[in-house]
């Protein structure tokens, strides 16, 4: 048999982890890797705080998983946070981001139907994003490189460029349920919107109605800077999809929506097994208590101009390798002058510093939200010896 018991669908890497202790990892071989990927985005907090951990185990030994058949006081108490931390009004708990992007394209597709406009089932999405792995999911996304293999796509979806309000304008027609949109695309680059696109959709929005849909998988609960992105653009959306560090590093994801979004999710419209069981919820919970005070976001704001400003004086070192920094929050991508999965395992090899790759050439970084000036600094020592011993040729 030569296929690997677990499927070969990742690229795998020779780092093994086994540990986590706060922002650093531990592989198989005892060596320690400072970690600014976070489980792409996911582990906010880190591998080790003791609020996580100390919710799920008491979870634990008190109730895992029930149905979603009876009621959930539970989950009532983190719809009711998050309806107040937010514009929505309503939530629905999944186990991932796909799923959440899944059950936001059926409440704009629901919201229509429900009136009667069952024509109305096309949303508007943007080159270069990335929803997630399902049929509808890399159907709402316009990359060739995951539709491979997986034809016919579903129907549904209209592609337009990104940050391009004109071109959302044109593709606006009798089927148009709403935009789905990534405030700040993570997978096409660490590339956030204009402040001018994001009010421009909602005003389309309000104009036609339509519903905006945002997928805030990425950079929604504190990465941003801010609870979540859209907050930062003074626009209020009809649905999020959330997850990546709603959980801290357990599987959780949501739907929030307005009342009106919602109002053809009625009784059998979705559903999910395991969403929402007691055991996410307190990870959810742990997660909250932590991220949703002012106090915790203006420190993740001052950290990300610390380490942006850094980053800006940094890369004028090696004009040939690097060339400009963006992003929002600690969710930062430095556009690099080659593809950077060569540099990307440079500095997780021979620097014990983990990154992540991107699209258009980005480097990205998404550490936990609790690294502090220590961590920085070794940061810039490990990014700092690995430009200066990176060699593209043998990279490549």
């Amino acid at each position: 048999m030569s296929i690997t018991p677990l499927m070969p669908v990742y690229p795998r890497c020779g780092f093994r982890p086994v540990r986590g202790e706060h922002c650093h990892l531990i592989g198989e071989d005892g060596r320690r890797y400072l970690d600014f990927a976070a489980g792409i985005a996911v582990n906010i907090l880190g591998h080790s705080h003791e609020g996580l951990i100390g919710a799920i185990q008491r979870q634990a030994e008190t109730l895992m998983h029930v149905s979603n058949l009876y009621g959930s006081p539970q989950g009532e108490h983190l719809a009711q946070r998050l309806v107040d931390l937010t514009f929505a009004d309503t939530v629905f708990f999944t186990n991932s981001g796909a799923e959440a992007v899944e059950c936001a394209i059926k409440t704009a597709r629901a919201y229509h139907s429900h009136a009667g406009n069952d024509h109305k089932f096309e949303l508007i999405t943007f080159n270069n994003a990335f929803h997630g792995r399902t049929m509808a999911t890399i159907s709402a996304s316009s990359q060739e490189k995951m539709h491979k293999g997986f034809l016919p796509l579903l129907p549904g979806f209209k592609y337009v460029p990104f940050d391009d309000l004109e071109a959302v304008k044109a593709a606006i027609g009798p089927n148009t349920a709403g935009f789905l949109v990534e405030p700040v695309q993570g997978e096409g680059g660490i590339r956030p919107a204009s402040q001018e696109f994001m009010v421009g959709l909602r005003a389309l929005a309000d104009e036609h109605d339509l519903l905006l849909v945002l997928d805030e998988v990425q950079c929604g609960v504190a990465r941003s800077g801010t609870f979540y992105a859209y907050e930062q653009y003074g626009i209020e959306p009809d649905v999020v999809a959330t997850a990546k560090g709603l959980g801290g590093g357990f599987p959780f994801g949501a739907c929030l929506a307005t009342e009106k979004a919602a109002r053809g999710m009625v009784i059998g419209a979705h559903g999910s097994t395991y969403g929402g069981n007691p055991l996410a919820i307190a990870a959810g919970e742990a997660v909250l208590d932590a991220v949703a005070n002012e106090e915790f976001l203006a420190d993740v704001r001052a950290k990300s101009e610390r380490l942006r400003s850094r980053l800006e004086q940094f890369i004028g070192n090696y004009p040939d390798l690097f060339e400009l920094v963006r992003g929002m929050g600690l969710m930062l991508g430095v556009k690099m002058k080659i593809e950077p999965r060569g540099f990307v395992a440079h500095l997780r090899d021979n620097h014990q510093l983990l990154t992540v790759s991107a699209g258009d050439n980005t480097l990205r970084l998404v550490p936990p939200l609790v690294i502090d000036d220590a961590h920085i600094d070794e940061f810039f020592e490990k990014l700092s010896a690995g430009a200066a011993s990176f060699q593209p040729e043998a990279a490549a």
